[in-house]
Parts: C-alpha cells; sequence; structure tokens
C-alpha cells in the first residue's frame, strides 16, 4: 500500500519525501510532492474587471461579487484610485483580455499562463470552476455542466468512500477533489507538468494536499505515472481514475503495457474509470473508447463504455 511520510527535516525547500512505496519496498527517489502554497490574492477576469470599474462610476461605495471564481461571495469597499478585498488594497486595472484570468504577480496583474514550449492557460468558466488549455486545446468539458460536477459524476463510478484510489492524470485537481468530498480514506495523485501544478496552486477550487481540509489524504507527486508506475505494489489500491490527454498528445497513456500496469496495481474487483473523450470517429477513422475496452479486457479487465470514456473492473 502506499506510506504516508512525515516531512523530511532535510528539505530545505519544503519538499516532501516520496509517498509512494515500490515493488521491492524502497522509496523512489525521484517521487517528491511539491509544498507550493495556494494563492490567496483575488482573481480577475475581464467581465469581473468591468464591473468594479462601473460601480466606482456609478458612484457606488461598494460591489458585491466573487474574486474566487466564485468559491464565495465578498462585499468589496471601492475608492476612486483602488479597491478593498480581504483587507488588502488593490488597483484598478487595465483592460483585460478576455478568456483569461489574472491574478497579482507582485505590482501589477498578470495572466495565469505560462509558455514553455507549449502554452498553458488558465481559462474562466460560466460555471464559476475553470478549465485549462495546452496550446489553445481545452483539456475538461465545460460545454453543458461545471467541470467539477462532471468530475464528480465520474468520480462516483469507482465509489470511493473509505478506499486508496490512484489519480493517474491530476491535472487541476477535480477528480481528487470528489474523492476528498465522497470520503476516500486516501488519492494518489500524478501529474507531470510542472505548469499544470503551478495552475493548481492558483486556482481556489483545486485541492491543497496540506489544507487542512484534505486532511492529509491527498498526495500530488510531481511525476510520469507512465514511467512512475512500474515501482507501485501489486494490488496496492482499490480503485483507479485515468483522464489522460488525448491519444495524439499522450499515446503512452493508451498503450496495452501501460494497461497492464493499472491491471496489476488494482485489487481484484477494483474499479477504472478511464476518460475517453467522445472523438469523431468519421474524422479520425478510430474508435477509441472501443479500442481502450479492447485493451482494458486483454490487460485483465471488464470493461464497458460509460458516460465520455470506459469503465472497467478488475477481474
Amino acid at each position: 500500500m502506499f506510506r504516508l511520510l512525515p516531512r523530511c527535516r532535510g528539505h530545505a525547500s519544503g519538499l516532501r519525501c516520496g509517498p509512494l512505496q515500490s515493488r521491492c519496498g524502497k522509496l523512489s527517489p525521484h517521487q517528491e510532492i511539491a509544498a507550493v502554497p495556494h494563492y490567496s490574492g483575488p482573481l480577475l477576469t475581464r467581465p469581473i474587471a468591468e464591473a468594479l470599474l462601473a460601480a466606482r462610476d456609478a458612484g457606488a461605495d461598494a460591489w458585491t461579487g466573487s474574486l474566487d471564481l466564485g468559491v464565495s461571495i465578498d462585499n468589496v469597499p471601492l475608492q476612486s484610485e483602488d479597491w478593498q478585498w480581504r483587507g488588502l488594497r488593490y488597483p484598478y486595472p487595465p483592460t483585460l483580455k478576455d478568456r483569461t484570468i489574472y491574478y497579482r504577480d507582485g505590482e501589477e496583474f498578470a495572466p495565469a499562463a505560462r509558455y514553455a514550449g507549449s502554452l498553458i492557460k488558465l481559462v474562466p468558466t460560466e460555471w464559476g470552476a475553470p478549465t485549462f488549455e495546452i496550446d489553445g486545446i481545452k483539456m475538461l468539458p465545460t460545454a453543458k455542466e461545471s467541470p467539477v460536477v462532471d468530475a464528480r459524476r465520474k468520480v462516483a463510478l469507482v465509489e470511493p468512500r473509505g478506499k486508496v484510489v490512484l489519480d493517474t492524470c491530476g491535472g487541476l485537481g477535480y477528480f481528487a477533489a470528489c474523492c476528498l468530498e465522497a470520503g476516500v480514506a486516501r488519492i494518489v495523485s500524478f501529474e507531470k507538468n510542472a505548469d499544470v501544478l503551478w495552475l493548481r496552486t492558483l486556482n481556489p477550487w483545486s485541492p491543497d494536499p496540506d489544507a487542512p481540509a484534505s486532511g492529509g489524504r491527498l498526495q500530488l507527486v510531481h511525476a510520469d505515472v507512465s514511467q512512475a508506475i512500474a515501482q507501485l505494489a501489486d494490488a496496492s489500491v482499490d480503485a483507479l481514475l485515468h483522464d489522460p490527454p488525448r491519444f495524439g498528445i499522450a499515446g503512452e497513456l493508451y498503450a496495452q503495457a501501460f494497461y497492464d500496469q493499472l491491471a496489476r496495481v488494482l485489487r481484484k474487483g477494483g474499479r477504472l474509470f478511464h476518460y475517453t473523450g467522445s472523438p469523431n470517429k468519421l474524422t479520425s477513422g478510430r474508435d477509441v473508447p472501443r479500442e481502450v475496452a479492447t485493451r482494458l479486457e486483454k490487460a485483465g479487465f471488464k470493461a464497458q463504455l460509460a458516460l465520455d470514456g470506459v469503465l472497467a473492473v478488475r477481474r
């Protein structure tokens, strides 16, 4: 099983030693969890910034609304040159771009985005909880409902209460948040992209492993699960959540070898939900959900199509 480890006193940077017990009982040296505090300042979008300015220009002494993407509603005192939120004053921002979330970076409001070979960006939605994009490709379904509501329905399929859950591709952490909400015993979430981990620290909807609300049940691992999974012990998890990027970006996470590893680490009778989306078979020439189900069956699962993915049970 996974082991929870105390904070290593030798890590002045605040990193924890690796939480994963390997097949040989030793800990992998590259498995580390970054203990980075969540951003606690205001988050602005263009509509919110315009609403603040409109209220000021109308002579209002306060504006009521959300400055944390809908997590809470606050009464924001307004002055001619600045506004106040949770005890601190902030200047009115210049014109902001659409479909962009801004955070306070030192002396200015900066986009919640980074470019390091790919542009990774936190993107607002009408539901409050944001999605994110990589080079303009949206990573979470948000057209019909909140990504948190979508995640909650998928998480329910693996019945996480009281279980040890492996979350292979953590993203913004909505699967993890829903598992915590549902009473998971422990969830270990992998994410290999450092910029996505940074977005999580800005997003108030992303669970913070070090927050009291997590109760020490969430471990966030900065590692490539396609490689790290080989070090996990046999039958060491009770349920699996697998939400990989699309096949063209991360084909290794759809490979038979990886599915064999998923079967190895999951106990018999354990459930797996594998998100596939609904790629257009006419344009792609492939039926990805059916291909996934076939490979999972070969790996030792009983699989069926469910929601926008595949639900499988370890035989």
